[in-house]
């Protein structure tokens, strides 16, 4: 049994200067508790306490070359001793710019940040700016960062509580939201696309963008249904409405032109960020000329100190050199659903109803009869006390695991990893 007596001395000494001893919210439910990190190399990862994990966390997605890739960290150790931040341009972030244009099918344009939260608002200013609307238009249970206008609607007690389809009940994430900022967006249930038709013909003339996570994996992991995003791609372009891919997760995990190459269907703006640069801070807001020559033309005002800094930039530069040589996706593929199947097959080994969805690179698991989910509202059917036990098995037998069931997969898992968590996974299990 692993034991985290030195994480807890830690975690209390970082309570007397740290609000509950973290620097972001989920951060406290590791179990048992907040835990202290040393090192990680490929796909592993070490404690304070001397334990070492198999992870598939990958720090909530990003390090898909896994931890300490030598390659990343040794062009972002040259490229820093050249400076660190130059308050104006450089040579390698017009270099990553080509490469994101080359790869990414909407990105003809594109300015640079730090993470997800802020580039997401950037696309909401570009999306209000050109279509002269305010409202933008999104889906139950995707997430779109922590900023006020899309704190709602990523949690609930459950379906009922959400009321109608048509109208559903928005609940608040967090206190301290200023009044009406609800009123900023329209939200509905995922994969109706039906119901998206028909409240963007009541409500057009007031929705400026439709936003959505390509795939929804922030809640589950929910692949669309055939002829969704397509459906997203037709409504807007009929109705002068930027489509806006979130592509934080899906950017680089599910293909290298992310998953608007992977099904096939150009947004006029989209969000990369976590993969693109293997844990360090960096994220693009990349578009269709039309749409961002708002920003080249100072129409729309995007800034940021840190924007495009030296190291970040490097590193994205190397994950992405190391991605295109070694063309690890495929692999990734089929070490993920290997992985799936294993998990598949232990869960009814031992007489438990769990579910397993998503593409491969990453997936979701969830304690539910479903056979298959659509949405947030099916989610919220799961037993997700039955779910906590699991993964803090799991965790105390070694193997590393999202709380919320999501799995990644990165380009360092080897077969003999999968085969370790799942006959891990069975043990656990039968535990339960």
């Amino acid at each position: 049994m692993k034991t985290y007596s030195k994480s807890a001395a830690l975690l209390e000494r970082a309570r007397k200067v740290l609000a509950s001893g973290v620097s972001s919210e989920f951060r406290k439910y590791n179990h048992p508790h907040a835990l202290f990190y040393t090192h990680g190399k490929g796909s592993r990862i070490y404690d304070v306490d001397g334990n070492e994990y198999l992870d598939f966390t990958l720090s909530q997605g990003p390090l898909i070359l896994g931890h300490s890739h030598p390659e990343v960290l040794k062009a972002v150790g040259e490229y820093s001793e050249t400076g660190q931040l130059f308050a104006g341009q450089h040579l390698k972030e017009i270099e990553l710019a080509e490469k994101l244009n080359e790869l990414i099918p909407s990105a003809e344009l594109m300015r640079f940040c730090l993470d997800g939260s802020e580039a997401v608002q950037t696309a909401f200013r570009v999306a209000r700016a050109k279509t002269g609307k305010n409202k933008f238009l999104r889906f139950e249970g995707h997430y779109h960062g922590w900023m006020d206008n899309v704190c709602w609607g990523i949690s609930a007690p459950s379906p009922e509580a959400l009321g109608s389809r048509e109208k559903p009940h928005v609940f608040p994430w967090t206190q301290g939201l200023p009044e009406g900022v609800e009123n900023d967006f329209i939200i509905l249930p995922w994969n109706d696309l039906s119901l998206v038709r028909k409240i963007v013909a009541e409500r057009a003339a007031e929705i400026a963008a439709i936003i959505t996570e390509p795939i929804m994996c922030n809640n589950g992991c929910i692949e669309p249904i055939p002829g969704f995003l397509q459906g997203l791609r037709d409504i807007c372009t009929e109705n002068n409405i930027a489509l806006i891919f979130d592509e934080v997760i899906t950017g680089f995990r599910i293909s290298l032109g992310g998953a608007q190459t992977y099904f096939g269907v150009t947004p006029d703006l989209s969000i990369f960020a976590k993969a693109i640069a293997s844990g360090y801070a960096i994220s693009a807001i990349v578009g269709k000329y039309e749409w961002m020559q708002l920003i080249e033309q100072a129409k729309v005002i995007h800034a940021g100190t840190m924007n495009a800094n030296n190291p970040t930039v490097a590193a994205a530069l190397a994950t992405i050199e190391v991605l295109e040589n070694e063309q690890p996706h495929e692999n990734m593929i089929r070490l993920g659903r290997k992985l799936m199947e294993g998990l598949r097959s232990a869960a009814a080994a031992t007489g438990h109803a769990m579910l397993v969805e998503g593409p491969g690179p990453m997936f979701a698991i969830s304690f539910t009869s479903l056979k298959k989910t659509a949405d947030y509202r099916d989610t919220l059917m799961a037993d997700k006390a039955k779910l906590g036990r699991f993964i803090a098995g799991m965790h105390d037998e070694g193997i590393r695991v999202i709380g919320r069931g999501l799995w990644y997969i990165s380009a360092v898992h080897k077969d003999e990893d999968i085969d370790r968590a799942v006959a891990t996974a069975e043990k656990v299990l039968k535990n339960i």
